[in-house]
């Protein structure tokens, strides 16, 4: 097993076919299917599922995918630390909340590419559970998350701190014992989805129902239409068109604070790229805190 063969059964892994790793790579199929049968051989397990639909991973090959990631950064790092020039360049993968995205990153990142365009931006969002879990098995290298991260592997930074709302479609909060509560939230993992759980606990409701969906436009569009509540940060909820058809109640202490993090594996040393990210991130967003 070599650093070639990880290269290749991490593009299958991450493309999901042999044509599509094939074309990420600048190789003919065959000698993508040729290094993986000999790694699969070498190894002496099956790496993969093969059906019509494409190349789907083996347990073995989910325990072997950490490591081909791990393997992967280490020589990027390599490459980086002995390149002549430490200018910012090549791909800097992040992830974000979907509300930091939306509502503190666009002018961040327009100005990061501005002053770096040989840096390869990519940005992936979800729920912050998702992308803690992203960090850790190092599809992208720092993340956005709400909440305090408390891990061994992971070096966590507040740079803001969001001031969150119940959110709701009148005036009054549907909070009386005699009223069918319907909870609207983001998927599971979502640090909002959690402070609103913990609150409702704290004021004593139960509610009737969950409604889990997986756009948070819909949410508010939903809960604007009488639905049911939710918790999102106040930053989100009072942009256009949502600030016209939706009423934001403060909540009490410790529930109207939700701090954003941003997280980086410890084990990696941050790029010239990713440095010169942090530096934007800390003199950009520290006054909003």
């Amino acid at each position: 097993m070599d650093s070639n063969a990880l290269k290749i059964f991490l593009a299958v892994a991450e493309e999901g076919s042999v044509s599509r790793a094939a074309e990420r790579l600048h190789c003919v199929q065959s000698n993508v299917t040729t290094r993986l049968r000999k790694l699969e051989t070498d190894l002496g397990v099956e790496l993969f599922h093969r059906t019509r639909k494409g190349m789907g991973l083996s347990p073995a090959g989910d325990l072997l995918l950490p490591y081909a990631r791990s393997v992967a950064h280490l020589l990027h790092e390599a490459r980086a630390a002995l390149a002549p020039s430490s200018a910012p360049r090549g791909p800097l993968r992040l992830g974000a909340m979907d509300t930091a995205a939306v509502v503190h990153l666009p002018a961040l990142l327009a100005c990061y590419h501005r002053d770096h365009p040989d840096v390869d931006l990519q940005l992936s969002t979800g729920a912050s559970g998702e992308m803690i879990e992203r960090v850790l098995d190092y599809t992208v290298e720092g993340a956005f998350v709400g909440g305090q991260v408390d891990h061994p592997d992971i070096v966590a930074e507040e740079v803001l701190c969001e001031e969150l709302v119940v959110v709701t479609s009148g005036t009054e909060l549907p909070l009386d014992e005699e009223s069918a509560l319907s909870m609207l939230v983001y998927r599971s993992g979502c640090s909002c989805r959690l402070k609103l759980e913990d609150w409702l606990k704290h004021m004593g409701r139960t509610p009737a129902r969950v409604v889990e969906m997986g756009a948070l436009d819909a949410i508010l569009g939903c809960v604007g239409a009488g639905m049911g509540i939710t918790m999102l940060p106040r930053s989100f909820v009072t942009r256009e068109p949502f600030c016209s058809l939706v009423r934001v109640h403060a909540v009490a202490p410790p529930f109207d604070r939700l701090p954003i993090q941003f997280i980086r594996r410890r084990d990696v040393k941050p790029s010239p790229a990713m440095r010169s990210f942090l530096e934007l991130v800390r003199e950009s967003l520290a006054a909003r805190r």
